[in-house]
């Protein structure tokens, strides 16, 4: 099977969660795959860059080997010629995308149909959801991606089914279209001594701290977190919270630093770091917290719960489906709740470690691995459709 599959979304800054998905794909479809079916051969693709631009932007996810097939357009006009007027299929932006089996679009990004069946990953229906957390551009993508994926893909793909509830709910995808397939985590050990050598590298010094991950946009709901910590800081406890993640669109960047004025050096921002580096810092901290208004799948809980973290996400229901009764949730919009939470939690160290235990054993259930086997069924449905 000759998949073609766009890993523009590893080039935006930020790649976000869908940059990670998208990445596993092409990490792990060209495997063998255990169930026996045929083996695919991916042939990645990308809008017109520069290689001193694709390059470390593969690299950055462990993919520089990679060489995907650079199209004749820019991102811009690639992404608003393929919503908007429907054109130019793959095959006429480079010969060797012309005879390929299977087109997959792993975000709203929906390239023409020519010939070959096209599978869409929709994340969530956000941009409908909650219009006012994206700047009008993305908006008007988003929305048109949506409008692209409802005339053109066989099968649409969610992780959650919380998200293709909203998706259904929302736009013109009709349900016998959707599959849910969740995202995966990676299971990786972290050794105390690494722990340790990443909070030296990044500067944290050995307080311990609560630890938040993402973009710094809106939904996040980042000055929330920072109103709540300040009943941490009041009770006297010792953390410190500590932010990891570029800054986003729509004023958050702004927002959080007004927000994080009053705690002073209780609060650490460190900014985009390596994967490693991550995984390090989730296995060090005493709790995850992750107030977001709105989510798709929210693949920082299941990180975080990976390494045996205990967590206070948002009582929405992605959060609910994806955290499972290990995650202890509290309304978004409840500073005070948060702020009781997070002491009650902070002062506990029996609770967190009992959420912490239940923490690994939930996440255990989510693995890459699983989520490429349930994307290549969606592959042999639609093919076994065409032919």
């Amino acid at each position: 099977m000759r998949l073609a599959l766009n890993l523009e979304q590893l080039l935006h800054r930020p790649p976000g969660g869908i940059g990670r998905y998208t990445a596993e794909l092409a990490r792990l479809l060209p495997g063998p795959d255990p169930d026996g079916g045929e083996r695919i051969e991916v042939i990645p693709f990308v809008a017109r860059h520069r290689w001193s631009k694709i390059r470390p932007s593969l690299g950055a996810f462990g993919l520089a080997d990679l060489e995907p097939v650079v199209l004749l357009l820019p991102r811009p006009v690639l992404y608003d010629t393929w919503n908007v007027l429907g054109i130019p299929p793959l095959g006429m932006l480079h010969p060797t995308l012309r005879d390929v089996d299977l087109v997959h679009a792993p975000s709203l990004a929906v390239p023409p149909r020519s010939g070959a069946p096209l599978i869409v990953t929709a994340h969530d229906a956000a941009t409908l959801v909650a219009p006012e957390t994206y700047p009008r551009r993305g908006r008007r993508f988003h929305n048109r991606g949506f409008g692209a994926a409802a005339r053109r893909a066989d099968l649409v793909i969610a992780p959650t089914n919380a998200a293709a509830e909203e998706i259904l709910a929302r736009t013109a995808i009709s349900p016998d279209r959707i599959r849910i397939v969740p995202h995966g985590v990676v299971h990786r050990k972290v050794s105390r001594g690494i722990v340790e050598a990443t909070r030296a590298t990044l500067g944290l010094g050995d307080e311990p701290y609560v630890l938040w991950v993402g973009t710094l946009e809106p939904r996040k709901n980042l000055p929330l977190l920072l109103d709540a910590f300040g009943a941490v800081v009041r009770a006297g406890l010792p953390e410190r919270l500590v932010i990891v993640g570029p800054d986003g669109w729509r004023g958050g960047p702004r927002a959080v630093a007004a927000a994080a004025e009053d705690l002073g050096d209780r609060v650490r921002f460190t900014g985009a770091i390596r994967a490693d580096r991550l995984t390090a810092l989730y296995r060090g901290a005493s709790l995850f917290a992750f107030p977001s208004i709105h989510e798709g799948f929210g693949l920082p809980v299941l990180e975080a719960m990976a390494q045996g973290v205990a967590v206070v996400c948002s009582d929405i229901p992605v959060l609910r489906e994806v955290g499972g009764a290990a995650a202890r949730v509290v309304p978004p919009t409840d500073a005070g709740a948060w702020g009781e939470t997070l002491v009650a939690l902070l002062s506990d160290e029996t609770e967190r470690a009992r959420m912490g235990a239940a923490s690994v054993n939930w996440a255990a259930e989510f693995t890459w691995e699983q989520c490429i086997r349930r994307t290549r069924r969606c592959y042999q449905e639609v093919l076994g459709s065409a032919r």
